[in-house]
């Protein structure tokens, strides 16, 4: 597996290699001993899948508070998305920056985002499937988000604001710097560097 990491700390980009014949291919996407070894020493407790109809739709950001804070490792195995993470670790010299990379089927990456990340994502093809394995369970008492569109944030989505499909939650949203503080991010969030 080839591996490239974002200047955000702890992002990484994980490309798994791909033996193709006149079938098509064969490609191991996860192993538990090199993630560990290579990426991140964590342990991956629900794997989750998300289908979008639409081309343009968008997903997030979101985030749990501690102790289900998760870490997630995404991928796309129908279509294609833009995957964005920002870093919402107060105290971070990286705080409220973000990094995006396209995931499709056709590509084969995967993005590792660890806790204290805000994710999302927008499709960019009709009939997008998503897998995620996190490492913490689904809160919903826990669960918290950023608006995708923050200008503060500033993130280039590849869709027009008046094309994105979003849940009515999702649009409802609030601006990073109107969170309240999120300390209850620690110590699962420390900076990593």
């Amino acid at each position: 597996m080839d591996l490239e990491y974002f200047p955000l700390a702890g992002i990484v980009r994980i490309v798994p290699v791909r033996f193709g014949d006149r079938r098509g291919y064969f490609s191991e996407v996860f192993r538990d001993l090199w993630f560990r070894e290579n990426v991140a020493d964590v342990t991956f407790v629900q794997e989750n899948q998300s289908f979008s109809a639409a081309s343009g739709t968008v997903r997030g950001l979101h985030f749990q508070l501690d102790p289900f804070a998760q870490g997630k490792l995404v991928r796309c195995v129908a279509g294609a998305i833009f995957d964005v993470a920002v870093d919402i670790r107060r105290g971070s010299p990286s705080y409220g920056r973000w990094v995006g990379a396209e995931l499709s089927a056709a590509n084969g990456a995967q993005i590792w985002l660890p806790a204290g990340f805000a994710h999302g994502f927008v499709t960019l093809e009709p009939g997008t499937v998503v897998q995620y394995k996190v490492t913490a369970p689904y809160s919903a008492r826990d669960e918290r988000g950023v608006s995708w569109n923050d200008p503060d944030i500033g993130i280039a989505w590849p869709v027009a604001e008046s094309d994105a499909v979003l849940s009515d939650r999702d649009r409802a949203l609030p601006r990073l710097a109107d969170l309240a503080p999120v300390s209850s991010l620690s110590p699962n969030l420390e900076l990593a560097g």
